[in-house]
């Protein structure tokens, strides 16, 4: 079974005084049904080491043991709210990029591939607890929980979705295997075939 690297959002327990790194439960289920074995990535692997390495250099290090043969970007959190897990994902970015790693963003993880290229999300309404009905190469309805969304396509990528508002829903890279989702495919019950068909489709490229 192939690997997947998967990133996850930070929550803090300020009763427990924890800092979390959490991962639906759901998602690694979608990707075993997918035929695919996810593999949650720390957040904390950016941070300096005891041994002064450089803030990455952890977090390199696992990817080149793990070798995943596919990037996923998780939901939750806003940009900017939690700087390790940017950085977390922006690394995992770069290295699917250099390594030619198809990669898909869920919600955030779709924001976080146009923040990279410039792309600023903007404030929503409409779009948090409920469901669209897509039109484009991508026609379904989806679930959708953002208050964020992007209305701009990046360079080298092609719009696949949009919603009855004109929000980009689902983006495709024109160049490497990548897509992202505005939706939560790990939040249908049960998962959508199509979203199961269509992950295949992109990591088996």
């Amino acid at each position: 079974m192939k690997l997947v690297a998967v990133s996850q959002r930070i929550e803090i327990k300020l009763e427990r005084s924890e800092t979390r790194d959490v991962l639906d439960q759901n998602l690694i289920r979608f990707l075993s049904i997918a035929g695919f074995l996810g593999i949650p990535i720390p957040n904390t692997l950016v941070s300096e080491s005891l041994e002064g390495d450089k803030p990455e250099f952890q977090l390199a290090q696992l990817l080149k043991t793990l070798n995943p043969s596919a990037v996923v970007l998780s939901g939750g959190n806003d940009i900017g709210e939690y700087p390790e897990r940017d950085l977390t994902e922006t690394i995992l970015l770069d290295y699917a990029e250099t390594q030619k790693l198809p990669l898909l963003g869920i919600c955030r993880g779709m924001q976080m591939i146009c923040h990279r290229e410039g792309i600023s999300t903007e404030l929503i309404k409409g779009h948090a607890g409920t469901r669209h009905i897509l039109t484009g190469e991508i026609c379904k309805e989806v679930n959708s929980y953002h208050d964020y969304g992007i209305t701009i396509c990046p360079k080298n990528y092609k719009i696949l979705a949009v919603s009855d508002d004109s929000r980009i829903e689902a983006i495709s890279n024109n160049l490497l295997p990548w897509e992202g989702w505005m939706w939560h495919p790990e939040r249908e019950n049960p998962f959508e075939k199509t979203d199961i068909r269509r992950v295949k489709n992109l990591f088996d490229s």
